[in-house]
Formats: structure tokens, C-alpha cells, sequence
């Protein structure tokens, strides 16, 4: 049986298309439907059912995806290590992900890549433009700090990063003279990255407060700001510890109650797997993979 008809099978399963399926595979569309056609007669069973936008598996196609999926992959990017260790990297690599993340921690990682002969393009993006991005192939890595559910892209964690409730050292101390904490923290500000609140809000539950039902007074993406406006006195947020281990140690923030069960928050690297037949994608993923999970 081909490998090559397995490898089309495996992209035509994760992309729900046959027309997707041959622009990632530089194939054409009559090639990948007869590539499914072989493999439906060696098998004798129908993998997809054909609908009026793309293709829906069958049973027998998601057993046959389940046994052959990370088999290939692993090949596949033991091929791209291997090219890359005898490639010319020289090209455009490009990483979309969470501003901040990219600001303050990619970048220590990049000189590397460049001095490899890459040309690096950074975008920030919440999560769903990162894996929307990525499905699309527009780009070539992705950052996300929150899991990643479309089974087409897989992803590494490359930081278990502990988070920290902080502010400034004057509204710390008003906070903590409060005749509770969450009197405390009602009557700052708050800050957030979004209006969900997703560190805050698992904070929160750490320290068996419930939900302190405080509309944020500022929201950013950009974590950054956030930042800032602590360090300016106002209001209270979470924060990742790469974003305020310094300021903590130099006293320009402070810890709000600190809890005892460390609460972390999971950094992923997140790709495409066809992107890494490209030895450069498959250099760059390395490079980050490993740099990253020892910073």
C-alpha cells in the first residue's frame, strides 16, 4: 500500500477536504481523489462521504486515521530534522501568538533563527486567529496559553508558567487593610485580559473566593498594558510570572495574598503537521521547543 495515498488520506481526514488536501499537499485535485478511490478499493470500505462543502469520514476512516496519524507525523518530522540538518534554512518563518508572550519570550529565542539565515514575520493574535491562521497556512508556528481543540494542529507545552495576583505596592497595602480580601479587591480596580477573565476568575477559585462580580475597568489583549497600568496604581490583575518576576523582586509590584498550591497557566507551541516537511519550519520548531522549555 502507498505511503503517499496514506499521507493524502491523513490530509484529506484532518482538513474535511479534498480541494484543501491538494494545496497543502502541492497535489491536484484529481490526484488526491484517486489516491482516496485506491484506498477505498484496497480497503473495501467508503472513508468519506461527499457533501456539498468538503468531505465527511466515515467510521472506517476514523479507525484508519486513529492507527495511522501520529505514525506519520513522527516520520515525517524525523524526515524534516534531517533535511534541515543538511538544508540551506534561508527563507520567511512566520509565528503568530499572544503579544506579550511573543514580546517577552520568543524573542530571546530569535537571534538563533536569524543568524540561520531566516527572516522572521511576528503577528499577535488571540487564539482562534492563531489556529485559524495556521489551518489556513498563512503561518507557520503559533503561540496559545489556552488549549488548542481542533485536532488538525498539534501542539507541545513549551512553559507550565506559574501566575500571580499583583499591584502596586500602595494598592496592595490598601487591599490588604481592607476588613476582608475580597472586600479588598472589590474596592480596586480591576484589570483583565478580556471580559472572561480566565486568570483572574481561576485565581479567584484558588482562594475559594468564589467570583468577585466586578465588571473590569480596563481589558488588553496585551498583557503589557496591563502591566502599566499597575504600575501606574491602578486596580489589581493576574499576571504570568514572566511578566512581573522582575518587578516583583525590584518592589515596583507585589503579590496580592499568595496561595499556597501554585497555580500555573500552560504556554503551547502549536502547528500544522504538514507544515513540517519544511526543514526551516521543522529547524524553527526545534529551536523554540527546546529553548523555550528551559528558559
Amino acid at each position: 500500500m502507498s505511503l503517499v495515498r496514506l499521507r493524502t488520506f491523513v490530509e484529506v481526514y484532518r482538513l474535511r477536504s479534498i480541494s484543501g488536501a491538494a494545496r497543502s499537499l502541492a497535489l491536484t485535485q484529481s490526484n488526491v481523489s484517486q489516491h482516496i478511490a485506491g484506498l477505498e478499493v484496497a480497503f473495501g470500505r467508503t472513508l468519506f462521504e461527499r457533501r456539498s462543502r468538503g468531505v465527511e469520514p466515515t467510521m472506517a476512516a476514523d479507525e484508519l486515521a486513529q492507527d495511522l496519524g501520529d505514525l506519520l507525523d513522527r516520520a515525517e518530522e524525523a524526515m524534516g530534522k534531517a533535511r534541515a540538518r543538511s538544508s540551506d534554512l534561508a527563507g520567511v518563518i512566520r509565528i503568530i501568538g499572544h503579544a506579550d508572550f511573543i514580546a517577552e519570550e520568543i524573542v530571546q529565542h530569535l537571534p538563533s533563527l536569524i543568524a540561520a539565515g531566516m527572516r522572521v514575520r511576528l503577528q499577535p493574535a488571540h487564539r482562534d486567529l492563531v489556529q485559524q491562521m495556521l489551518l489556513e497556512g498563512h503561518f507557520d508556528l503559533g503561540v496559545s496559553a489556552y488549549p488548542i481543540v481542533d485536532a488538525r494542529l498539534h501542539s507541545e507545552i513549551i512553559r507550565d508558567e506559574p501566575v500571580h495576583a499583583v499591584a502596586a505596592p500602595q494598592v496592595a497595602a490598601r487591599i490588604k487593610a481592607a476588613s476582608s480580601l475580597e472586600a479588598g479587591l472589590r474596592g480596586e480596580v480591576m484589570v483583565a485580559y478580556n471580559l472572561d477573565r480566565p486568570l483572574i476568575d481561576t485565581w479567584l477559585r484558588h482562594q475559594r473566593l468564589g467570583h468577585v462580580d466586578t465588571s473590569p475597568g480596563l481589558t488588553s489583549p496585551d498583557l503589557r498594558v496591563l502591566r502599566q497600568m499597575l504600575q501606574a496604581n491602578v486596580g489589581w490583575s493576574v499576571l504570568p510570572d514572566y511578566m512581573c518576576r522582575e518587578y516583583i523582586a525590584e518592589g515596583r509590584l507585589v503579590k496580592i495574598a499568595p496561595i499556597s498550591t501554585p497555580l500555573t497557566n500552560p504556554y503551547s507551541l502549536v502547528w500544522l503537521p504538514t507544515a513540517l516537511r519544511n526543514p526551516r519550519v521543522a529547524h524553527a520548531r526545534q529551536t523554540l521547543l527546546r529553548g523555550l522549555r528551559g528558559g
